[in-house]
């Protein structure tokens, strides 16, 4: 079988993390023996010249993945009625979540086009129930939903990579993971929280994980705050591997975001077995995290510490989120490997190909 991936996003030389999730459901698809190739374009100059030397080689599909409902949507819908290819819709975008906005404020045909886009394809595959509410609130309909997660690294599940370390005589370890995008991470509410909790107690340290726009910002504005040295710790960004080992370590995770479509570190958070502090975004849910609210997170600082100490040191029983691994490992590796997503995505296609959705 032939997949053609449609995409805006997908790691490059110039932002190795930008649409990694795609690139691995591209690689999960490929596993399961299809063959796979990948437009990524950001103009449509771009995606007209990848297409044309796709033809030339003489190139054609059997099936389009379609990731993320922009531009590249109008592609998928010409080969769809100038060939009879059918496409389905994998969305990851943030901008039909009420915190973003950012369909509503697009014009009136650009919505027109996109929903009519999204009508036509044989299924939407949203990464989140959260996201599929939202796609529907703004108006997109389809005869077909099927969720889909995104893949979590065999790494995360296989407990022969842990480091087996003696955690009775060091400190306490948060754990945060982002882009450092402070619009959607709520960076500072949680280096405010952490100023809080230092001012009660000082046997923990918050590691921070990742880099981005606002990376440097959050770094002086930790300095602001006057945190004790030591209690920060910033790593810049890792590999996956080394973000997997930084999980294996720590003792809880936590997300402060507004807002997240997903939210892959929850996954491998929840697959590393790890107790989870997060803002009801993403699949926060749906993987047993601590819910801390969204006024909290973000304009009580000090109600946000006692939840953080709460959460580590004086969890209630049946409080504590119990590790996914040891819990259910076939379930959990069922929704988060490569090998599931990537049979689940060729079943939808092998389904659209026998006009079955």
């Amino acid at each position: 079988m032939r997949v053609l991936f449609l995409t805006p996003w997908y790691p490059s030389e110039q932002d190795a993390m930008s649409g990694l999730f795609v690139q691995k459901h591209a690689e999960a698809v490929r596993a399961q023996g299809c063959e796979v190739r990948v437009i990524h374009s950001e103009s449509w100059r771009e995606l007209l010249f990848a297409w044309r030397d796709l033809r030339r080689e003489g190139w054609m599909p059997d099936v389009v993945q379609l990731n993320v409902l922009q531009k590249q949507g109008f592609l998928a819908l010409w080969l769809k009625r100038r060939y009879g290819i059918p496409y389905v819709i994998v969305e990851h975008w943030s901008g039909y979540l009420p915190e973003n906005g950012m369909f509503g404020r697009l014009n009136i045909l650009k919505k027109k086009l996109y929903k009519h886009i999204a009508a036509e394809a044989s299924a939407i595959l949203p990464v989140s129930n959260r996201l599929a509410e939202a796609m529907q609130e703004c108006g997109i309909e389809n005869r077909k939903w099927l969720r889909i997660n995104n893949v979590v690294d065999d790494f995360f599940f296989d407990k022969s990579t842990y480091r087996i370390i003696d955690t009775s005589n060091r400190p306490k370890r948060f754990l945060h993971v982002s882009c450092f995008d402070e619009r959607a991470k709520n960076v500072s509410g949680l280096l405010r929280a952490a100023k809080m909790l230092s001012e009660k107690r000082q046997d923990w340290q918050l590691v921070m994980v990742g880099t981005g726009i606002d990376y440097e910002e959050m770094r002086a504005y930790e300095r602001d705050l006057e945190i004790p040295e030591g209690l920060i710790r910033w790593t810049g960004e890792l590999t996956p591997r080394e973000v997997a080992d930084e999980m294996h370590r720590a003792d809880v995770f936590v997300l402060s975001s507004r807002y997240e479509t997903y939210g892959v570190v929850l996954a491998e958070a929840a697959v590393a077995g790890m107790q989870i502090v997060s803002t009801p975004v993403g699949i926060a849910e749906e993987v047993g995290a601590l819910i801390v609210s969204q006024e909290i997170a973000q304009n009580k600082p000090g109600k946000f510490a006692e939840f953080l100490e709460s959460a580590m040191w004086k969890p209630s029983e049946g409080s504590r989120q119990k590790s996914a691994i040891s819990c259910q490992p076939s379930e959990v590796r069922s929704q988060y490997s490569a090998e599931s997503i990537g049979k689940k995505l060729k079943e939808v296609y092998d389904s659209c190909l026998h006009r079955d959705i």
